[in-house]
């Protein structure tokens, strides 16, 4: 019979990626599911190597991956990149649930997240840190609505 700790080793975190061509912004789950949190930003080149390293150090069962659409619901200009991610995710990372969950939105909400926290304009403009918080108002909503 498992213990606790065990159990709670047992269950996967929840990874989000905003995807971009230039970089994608990374959040976690804590240990317990309960909490998104930004995680970082990183170079787009360089990100299936971060997560084959991070899937494994952080227990990954889930990668949430932002996908972007328009407000009427039809493809963005980036669309057709992110489902070939999603294909490439699917293959490296066979025994990870893969999810694609709509992002309209998060860009927005990330730099009004951050303007209302007060942080000086240079560092409001600076956007690999909309890109990890849009990855995290990613992560916190799969979660709402998965009941989490």
């Amino acid at each position: 019979m498992l213990s606790l700790p065990q159990i709670i080793w047992c269950m996967g975190r929840k990874l989000a990626l905003d995807f971009g061509l230039k970089r994608t912004g990374v959040a976690l789950t804590d240990e317990f599911n309960i909490i998104a949190s930004g995680l970082t930003t990183v170079d787009s080149r360089e990100l299936i190597y971060f997560l084959k390293k991070t899937v494994t150090e952080k227990n990954i069962d889930t990668i949430v991956l932002g996908e972007p659409k328009r407000l009427n619901g039809e493809a963005s200009h980036i669309t057709s990149n992110v489902h070939l991610l999603y294909d490439v995710l699917k293959k490296e990372f066979p025994i990870v649930d893969i999810v694609l969950y709509d992002e309209r939105f998060t860009s927005k909400m990330a730099s009004r997240a951050i303007y209302a926290s007060g942080i000086s304009k240079s560092k409001r403009n600076n956007k690999e840190l909309i890109d990890e918080v849009s990855a995290t108002i990613l992560l916190q909503s799969y979660m709402q609505s998965k009941g989490m």
